[in-house]
Order: structure tokens, then sequence, then C-alpha cells
């Protein structure tokens, strides 16, 4: 695929956005309070999380993309705004008054994560309704759509979501969370961990048995195909009657933090540009090759995805 139809391609994001935190700091001393290490904290990074993370993905790689989401009326919430301006992804925040934006601190000393704080509320009804509405409007300017789902309440109405999408002719992926996955039912893709799918459909002996929990669950949730991301094992896409596996092309893993977000906005802007499913995966699993080889939540770009591809 000549990589200049990603410019073309439009990709709505809609789910749960975060900000992540980073305190950095040097480790000395043992506080005196309690046996714990006391850091002094010399930097602080701040970065986009869950799906503001996934739209910075697809940015990346020189799509379009619009991402639709829940914050609070906070500073949390003005700051993903700041980067996601930085990042020049346009945005529809519904901010919320009375949540707080979800932020995920991670407390970090001799290069080693100490601590992790999360804070979090659910939004509000009327808000979610409201993202909703927007959400029936945008289906329009977009070419695929991807929801990505953290658990933390943005993804109430998914299942509507999912039927107008499908009424409007456009691919839904769905990167899922938790154990009810009927609220899932009729999306194009699902887009599961190893972890995940385990969870959800039972642990296998072999190969064999793992491709007929997989193909049991597509068609139980009436999925066009089922994509399991396998680490180091690669990723195994089940569709009706067949099954395509892919090897993982990673050399050397760094950090696999952010990896399922940077597979699936790869998927999404290949088939937003025209790609059929066999080669969208082969290049989502090129781009997780690449995203693991690098530290932190980062993207993979155009020139990397394509080498001397790129024209």
């Amino acid at each position: 695929m000549n990589s200049r139809k990603f410019e073309k391609a439009r990709v709505l994001v809609v789910g749960d956005v975060m900000l992540d935190r980073y305190w950095f700091g040097e480790v000395s001393r043992i506080s005196p309070e309690a046996p714990v290490p006391v850091v002094k904290v010399g930097r602080i990074e701040e970065r986009l999380g869950g799906a503001a993370n996934v739209a910075r993905n697809v940015s990346a790689l020189g799509a379009r993309v619009t991402l639709l989401s829940v914050t609070g009326q906070d500073e949390a919430g003005d700051c993903l705004d700041r980067l996601l301006t930085q990042e020049k992804i346009r945005a529809v925040l519904h901010r919320d008054p009375g949540i707080s934006t979800t932020i995920k601190l991670r407390v970090v000393g001799r290069q080693q994560q100490l601590l992790r704080i999360d804070f979090e509320t659910q939004p509000s009804h009327e808000i979610l309704l409201s993202a909703l509405a927007d959400f029936r409007e945008m289906l329009a300017d977009a070419d695929a759509v991807i929801l990505s789902d953290y658990g933390k309440g943005g993804l109430t109405h998914i299942g509507q979501m999912i039927e107008l999408a499908k009424a409007a002719g456009k691919p839904v992926l769905v990167d899922p969370k938790g154990e009810d996955y009927d609220r899932y039912h009729g999306a194009t893709l699902l887009t599961p961990n190893r972890s995940e799918f385990r969870d959800v459909a039972g642990g296998w002996k072999n190969e064999e048995e793992l491709v007929t929990k997989a193909q049991q669950l597509r068609q139980r949730l009436d999925l066009q195909a089922l994509l399991v991301t396998r680490s180091e094992e690669g990723m195994t896409l089940f569709r009706e009657g067949s099954v395509l596996h892919e090897h993982t092309l990673a050399r050397e893993v760094f950090d696999v933090s952010g990896a399922g977000d940077t597979v699936i906005a790869t998927l999404a802007v290949m088939m937003a540009s025209g790609a059929d499913m066999d080669e969208a995966v082969r290049m989502a699993n090129r781009a997780a090759g690449i995203v693991v080889g690098k530290l932190g939540t980062a993207v993979v770009h155009q020139e990397e995805l394509f080498g001397a591809d790129v024209e």
C-alpha cells in the first residue's frame, strides 16, 4: 500500500482518555516514618493516555483523527486538552464539572516504578448522552471507528455506538476491557490481548483448543473477526473459516506499555485506507514489533512502518 493513502484516511476514536503523569527522582534513603524509599522528585512528565494515546498513534501514522471523550472540568482536563493540541489532534472533549479527569500517577526511582496512584470517577448520565449525540453526527466524517474501552465509564453506550456505526457502513474496531464481552456484540473487529482473552474464554492446552475457543467467541458475539494479540507469540486473526497467524517481529523488547494502542490504531488506519484485513494485521504486527523496542508509551511513524516504501 502506498503510504500517501494514509493522509486521506479519517479515523474517529471514542473512549476513555486519561493523563499519564510521571514523577522521576533519585532514591538515596529509606523513610524514618515507614520502611519505604524516599524519592526526591527531579522531573515531571505528562503524556496522553488511554483513548488519547490511541488517537496519538493514528495521528503519528499521518491519518486524520478525531477524538471524542469525557474529562473533568479540572487542571488535568486542561492538561489533556493542551497535549492534544500540541499533537495536532482534533478533540471534542465533554467537560463534566462533577467528575475528576482520570489520572495515572507513576512514581519512578532508580529507573523502576515504585508506586502508581489512580484518580478517577464515572461520568454523569447527561454528559454521556451528549457525547452519544455527537457520535451520531461525527460518524459521517469517519472511514473507520475505534472504541477504546479502559473501563472508566466513557463507553456506557457502546452497544448503541456499534449499531450506529454498522448502520452507517463504518468498520468499528473495539479494544475491550473486563469480562462482559456481550456489550461488544456486532463489532467488526475485537482486539483482546492474550490475558484478556483467557479471562473471558478460559485457558487452552494447545493451538487447536485456542482456535476452537476463539471461533466460538467470535460467532457468539457476531464479530467479523477476532484478533488475539499474544505478546512474544505474535498475533492471530480469527474469521469465518480462516485463521491467520503473524509471528512477532520484535528484535528487542524494552517496553510493552501502549502496544495495544499502536496495534488497533494501525489496523484502523489501514482499513480506513482501503486495505483488506489480512494486510491490516500484517502492518499492525510490524508496528507492534517497532513500538515495543521503544521506552514508554511510544508511537510508530509512517516512515518507520513503510521504510523505503514511503514516497
